[in-house]
C-alpha cells in the first residue's frame, strides 16, 4: 500500500481550525462523503452540524486524514499529536514556513520542526489548500470549487499543482474534463510532488495525470513516477513554469524550491516521456484527449470541415509541429472523391463544402471514406450555434455521421471548435461517451494531439537511463579557468580529438612551433575567453612571416600564444557545451557553433548520460543537419566522427563531474567523411581548488 493511501482515500477525516476548517466540513458533507468527519475545536460543540472534539486525544480513533487550518506554531503541535495518535496523514494549510525565509528568519526553523513533528506520518504542504477526492467525495479543501463528484465506477484525471489558486481555477473549467483527484503541493516540506503523483496514479479510477510544476522535488522521484506511469499506461502532462527570470523569482518566493534551468527542465521531461504544454487551456485539452484516447500511435492527423477557411486555419496550425496532415494517396483521394460532387477539391485538411450538409447518409459516406486513411487522430471542426438565438438541430446529423465513421474504421476522433465558447459544456459528456473528444480551440487541439503523440512515441522507445546528478547542487563560490593550452592538454589526455598545438612565449617560439606543426596554422592569444570578439585569434597563417607578424599583434592581448595546426576540409561547426545545473547536474547543449551561435540559437539540451542514439537524434533535430548530409552538392560530413567526439566529451565531463563547472567546445569542426571531427577551441571552468 502506498504511504499516502489513507490520506488520499480516507474513511475518516479530522478537521482543525476556524473558518477554513468549517468550510472543509461543509464541503465534504456537500459532496456526500460517506465516512466519519471529526471537527476539533477548543470551545465549539459542533462545526457545520457535526460534533466537535476538544483535542486529538478526544477523537474516537486515529483519523485517516486531517486538515490542519491553524497558525503555523500551533500547526506543529497538532501535527505532532496526530503522528503520535497514528493518523494516516495531514494537510498543513498555514503559511510562514520555508517559503518566507527571505523575510522571516523563523521560517526555516519552523519548517524543520514541522517535519520532525510529523515523523513517519505524511504531510502535504505547508502553505497549501490540500486535496479534493471527487471519486469518494472526500475534501480536505477550505474553499469553494467547481467540480462534481464522479459517478460510481466513473473515471477521471488527477491534477497536482503548486498553486492553490490555479487549482481552484481548474475546477471551474467548463470544458468537460472529468477530474477524479485534485491536489496542491505547497512548499513540499516533507512529501514531494512526485510522491503525491505516485500515490494518485495507483488509483484505478485515474486515467491520466496533469502536473503544474514550479520546481522538481526530486530527479529520482520523477524518474520513479515516469516509470510507474509507463507501466500502468497512465500518461502524464506537465506545465512547467519558469521560462522567464520573473517566473523563476516568483517560484522561489512561492515555494522556496530549487529550480533547474528551463532548457534542462524541458530536456528532463522529454527524457521521462512526460509531455510538456505551455498554457492552462492546452493543459486541460491534452488531459481530456488522453483521458479518452490515451497516447496516440503517431503524428498523422486528418481534418474535416465544411469551410475552406477552417481547413486553411487547421493546416496553418500544424505548421512547425510534429503533428501534421499528410497528403492523401491517389487511391484514398479517389475514394473520398467518389462520395462528393465534382466541384469539391479533395485534400487533407478536407473542406467537404455544404453540398452534403444535413444529409446524414452522404455525410456518413464522406466521413467514413476520409477516416479510412489510417490517421492517428481524426478531427472534425464543428462550432455550435449559440442556443439563445439559433437552433443546433442540424449539427447532430453531422455528429452522428462522424460517430459512425469512427466506429466503422475503429478510429480515434475529436470534435474541434474554433472558438472555445462555441462548444457547450453540457454536450461534452455525451460526446465523450460516444468516443468523440471535445477539444476547445484549434491551437489547443493541436497542442493536445502533439502531446498525446509524443507520449506514444516516447513509450515505444526504450526507457532512458537515470540522469547523472553527481554534479548537481549549488556551484562553489569561486572558480578557476585554465587557459586554452591547459584545457586542451586535459582533453588530449582523455583521448579526445584535438588538433596538435604548442604553447609559445614569443614570436620566435611561435614561428618555430608553426614550422614543426606544418602550415597552415592558427595563432591564438592565451588568457582570453572569447577570442574572436577582441581579435585574439588569426587563422590560416601559411608561412613564417605571417606567423611572426600575427604574433607581435596578438602578444599584447593576453598571457601568451598558442599555435595550432589548422583543421582542413571542415563542413560544419558545432557547439558542445556543458554547464552545472543545480537540479540535474551536468547538462549538455548541442547546436550550431561558431561566431553566430548566439544569433542563430539552433540548439538542443540533453541530460547525461546521453547515448549515441540520443546524440544522433539531437543532431538530426538541428536546422544545421542538412548541411551535414551534403546540402546542395556540398561534401557530406563525418557525422559518425562527430557523434564519437560528442560522446567522448560527455564522458569526460561525467568522469570529472564534481570538478567541472563549465565546458564550452566551440567550434567542434566536423570535416568531410573520413576526416573526423576536431575540437578547435575549448573553454574549461573548474571549481576553485579542484583539479580534473
Amino acid at each position: 500500500m502506498h504511504k499516502l493511501e489513507r490520506l488520499l482515500r480516507p474513511k475518516s477525516i479530522a478537521v482543525f481550525g476556524g473558518a477554513q476548517a468549517a468550510a472543509v466540513v461543509a464541503q465534504s458533507i456537500k459532496m456526500g462523503f460517506a465516512g466519519e468527519i471529526w471537527p476539533v475545536h477548543p470551545t465549539k460543540d459542533e462545526v457545520a452540524g457535526r460534533k466537535a472534539y476538544r483535542s486529538v486525544a478526544d477523537l474516537p480513533g486515529a483519523p485517516d486524514a486531517a486538515f490542519v487550518g491553524v497558525n503555523r506554531h500551533l500547526t506543529i503541535e497538532v501535527i505532532r499529536e496526530l503522528a503520535e495518535r497514528g493518523a494516516g496523514g495531514a494537510v498543513c494549510f498555514a503559511a510562514g514556513f520555508l517559503e518566507t525565509e527571505a523575510y522571516d528568519e523563523d521560517g526555516e526553523r519552523l519548517q524543520a520542526e514541522l517535519v520532525a513533528a510529523a515523523g513517519q506520518m505524511p504531510i502535504i504542504g505547508p502553505n497549501c489548500y490540500g486535496l479534493i477526492n471527487y471519486a469518494d467525495g472526500a475534501l480536505l479543501w477550505p474553499d469553494q470549487h467547481g467540480g462534481i463528484r464522479l459517478p460510481d465506477g466513473g473515471k477521471g484525471v488527477a491534477i497536482i499543482t503548486q498553486s492553490s489558486n490555479i487549482a481552484i481555477n481548474m475546477t471551474m473549467q467548463k470544458r468537460g474534463l472529468p477530474i477524479a483527484f485534485l491536489m496542491t503541493a505547497g512548499n513540499q516540506a516533507q512529501t514531494g510532488l512526485s510522491e503525491m503523483a505516485l500515490g494518485l496514479i495507483e488509483d484505478e479510477r485515474v486515467t491520466s495525470l496533469g502536473l503544474h510544476i514550479e520546481a522538481f522535488d526530486s530527479v529520482a522521484g520523477f524518474e520513479r513516477l515516469a516509470a510507474r506511469a509507463r507501466e500502468l499506461k497512465k500518461p502524464i502532462i506537465a506545465m512547467k513554469v519558469g521560462r522567464s527570470e520573473q517566473a523563476r523569482q516568483a517560484t522561489v518566493s512561492h515555494t522556496a524550491s530549487l529550480a533547474g534551468s528551463d532548457a534542462a527542465s524541458g530536456a528532463f521531461l522529454k527524457r521521462l516521456g512526460i509531455a510538456r504544454v505551455d498554457s492552462i487551456p492546452a493543459f486541460i485539452e491534452a488531459l481530456k484527449l488522453l483521458h479518452i484516447t490515451g497516447p496516440l500511435p503517431g503524428y498523422k492527423l486528418s481534418s474535416m470541415s465544411c469551410s475552406g477557411g477552417e481547413a486553411s486555419v487547421m493546416a496553418d496550425s500544424a505548421e512547425g509541429r510534429w503533428v501534421h496532415f499528410p497528403a492523401l494517396t491517389d487511391k484514398h483521394r479517389a475514394h473520398v472523391k467518389s462520395t462528393l460532387g465534382p466541384l469539391v477539391a479533395v485534400a487533407n485538411p478536407l473542406d467537404y463544402h455544404t453540398f452534403i450538409w444535413n444529409n446524414e447518409p452522404a455525410m456518413t459516406a464522406t466521413f467514413t471514406a476520409m477516416v479510412s486513411g489510417g490517421f492517428d487522430l481524426n478531427m472534425l471542426v464543428l462550432d455550435f450555434p449559440r442556443p439563445d438565438r439559433c437552433s443546433d438541430t442540424d449539427w447532430w446529423t453531422t455528429l452522428r455521421a462522424f460517430e459512425a465513421a469512427l466506429k466503422t474504421n475503429s478510429a480515434q476522433g475529436a470534435i474541434v471548435s474554433s472558438l472555445p465558447e462555441n462548444l457547450p459544456e453540457e454536450y461534452t459528456a455525451g460526446l465523450m461517451a460516444r468516443g468523440m473528444v471535445p477539444l476547445f480551440g484549434i491551437s489547443e487541439a493541436m497542442d493536445a494531439a502533439q502531446a498525446a503523440a509524443f507520449i506514444g512515441w516516447a513509450w515505444r522507445e526504450p526507457e532512458a537511463q537515470p540522469v547523472d546528478t553527481s554534479a548537481s547542487g549549488v556551484a562553489s563560490g569561486g572558480h578557476v579557468t585554465p587557459d586554452e593550452a591547459e584545457a586542451k592538454a586535459r582533453l588530449i589526455k582523455a583521448g579526445l580529438p584535438v588538433p596538435k598545438g604548442e604553447r609559445a612565449a614569443n614570436a620566435v617560439e611561435a614561428v618555430i612551433s608553426s614550422m614543426a606543426l606544418g602550415f597552415p596554422v592558427a595563432l591564438k592569444t592565451l588568457g582570453v575567453t572569447h577570442k574572436s570578439e577582441v581579435g585574439a585569434v588569426q587563422l590560416n597563417l601559411r608561412d613564417a612571416e605571417s606567423v611572426s607578424t600575427a604574433a607581435h599583434d596578438l602578444l599584447p592581448l593576453g598571457t601568451g600564444l598558442y599555435v595550432e595546426r589548422m583543421v582542413r576540409d571542415g563542413v560544419a561547426e558545432l557547439i558542445v557545451g556543458f554547464t552545472r545545473d543545480p537540479m540535474f547536474g551536468a547538462v549538455m547543449t548541442l547546436g550550431t557553433g561558431g561566431v553566430l551561435v548566439e544569433l542563430l540559437r539552433d540548439s538542443v539540451t540533453l541530460m547525461l548520460p546521453a547515448t549515441r542514439d540520443d546524440i544522433e537524434a539531437a543532431l538530426r533535430g538541428l536546422k544545421l543537419y542538412p548541411l551535414l548530409e551534403g546540402y546542395r552538392g556540398r561534401p557530406k560530413a563525418d557525422v559518425q566522427a562527430a557523434i564519437d567526439a560528442i560522446a567522448g566529451i560527455a564522458g569526460f565531463v561525467q568522469q570529472n563531474a564534481g570538478e567541472i563547472e563549465e565546458l564550452d567546445i566551440n567550434p567542434l569542426i566536423v570535416c568531410a567523411e573520413g576526416k573526423g571531427a576536431w575540437i578547435a577551441d575549448a573553454l574549461l571552468v573548474l571549481g576553485e581548488k579542484k583539479n580534473v
